[in-house]
C-alpha cells in the first residue's frame, strides 16, 4: 500500500533525464542514493533501484551476509536482524520522507533485513536458502493476514514490520518443511 507523503511530487514521468542522455527517465530514488549513508543502505545500495521487483533484488543482496552470518553462529544473525530493523526503522523512514512516499518501492532494507531473519537459525543448504526465499517472496508480496495491517504502522516501523512478520512466518514454514528437504 503506498501512501503519498506531502511536500514531494516528484516522479519518474516528469524526471530529469538519465547519465547517457538518451532521454529516458532517471529513477526517482536516484537522486537520495548517495545523499546520506542511510538512504543508501535503505535502498540496498541501489538494489532498490531495479526497475522491475525492486524487493526481490534487495532479498537477493541479503543472500551473501546470510553465509556469513551462519558462519559465525546463529546468534550473530540474530543480533544482526535486531541491529538492521532498529537502524531500519530510522533509515527507511527518512528515504520514505526524502522520497515523498511513505513506502516506495525503492527502499529495500525491510527486504534485506527480512531475509537474514527468515533464515536465521535455519539450517542453511541449497533447498533451505531457495526455499526461503520463495517463501519470504511470497509471504512479503502477498501480505496475508494480519501482515498487511502491520503496514499501517507509522513511518519507518510500518515499512520494516510486515517484512519482519513476513520473515517469521518463513521461518516457521521452513521448520515444518525441513524434515521434507534434501
Amino acid at each position: 500500500m503506498r501512501r503519498r507523503i506531502s511536500g514531494d511530487s516528484s516522479n519518474c514521468a516528469g524526471g530529469p533525464v538519465n547519465a547517457l542522455g538518451n532521454g529516458a527517465a532517471a529513477h526517482p530514488a536516484r537522486r537520495i542514493l548517495f545523499r546520506a549513508p542511510g538512504h543508501f543502505l535503505a535502498l540496498g545500495g541501489g538494489a532498490g533501484l531495479a526497475p522491475r521487483a525492486p524487493g526481490t533484488f534487495g532479498s537477493v543482496i541479503a543472500l551473501p551476509f546470510v553465509f556469513l552470518f551462519a558462519h559465525f553462529g546463529a546468534w550473530v544473525c540474530a543480533a544482526a536482524v535486531a541491529i538492521g530493523f532498529a537502524a531500519g526503522v530510522v533509515w527507511c523512514a527518512r528515504a520514505a520522507e526524502a522520497l515523498g512516499e511513505a513506502d516506495h518501492p525503492a527502499i529495500v532494507w525491510d527486504e534485506v533485513v527480512g531475509m537474514w531473519a527468515a533464515l536465521c537459525f535455519i539450517p542453511l543448504s541449497w533447498a533451505t536458502v531457495a526455499a526461503g526465499f520463495v517463501l519470504f517472496r511470497l509471504f512479503d508480496i502477498a501480505k496475508p493476514w494480519p501482515l498487511r495491517r502491520l503496514e499501517r504502522a507509522p513511518r519507518g516501523l510500518g515499512i520494516m514490520l510486515d517484512d519482519l512478520a513476513a520473515a517469521l512466518l518463513t521461518n516457521l514454514t521452513l521448520r515444518l518443511l525441513l524434515p521434507y528437504l534434501p
